[in-house]
C-alpha cells in the first residue's frame, strides 16, 4: 500500500469551495439576518469610537483642573 497519493483513487481531505462567480439562493430571513448583522456591527463601531472620544475628553479634562 503506497503512502502517496494516485489520479485514480476517490479524492479527499478539504471540502469542495463554491467558486466565486456563483451565488446561492438565499431565503429571506438569510438576508434580514445579514443586514441586522452588519447593522449591529456599525452600532457596535459607533460605539465604541463614541466611547474612546468621550474618555480621551474626559481625562483631558482631569488633567487641565
Amino acid at each position: 500500500m503506497s503512502l502517496m497519493p494516485t489520479a485514480h483513487g476517490p479524492r479527499r481531505g478539504a471540502t469542495k469551495r463554491r467558486q466565486p462567480g456563483q451565488r446561492r439562493y438565499l431565503p429571506d430571513g438569510a438576508r434580514i439576518d445579514r443586514w441586522l448583522d452588519r447593522l449591529v456591527d456599525i452600532a457596535v463601531i459607533v460605539a465604541l469610537v463614541v466611547g474612546g472620544v468621550a474618555l480621551l475628553l474626559t481625562l483631558v479634562s482631569f488633567s487641565r483642573g
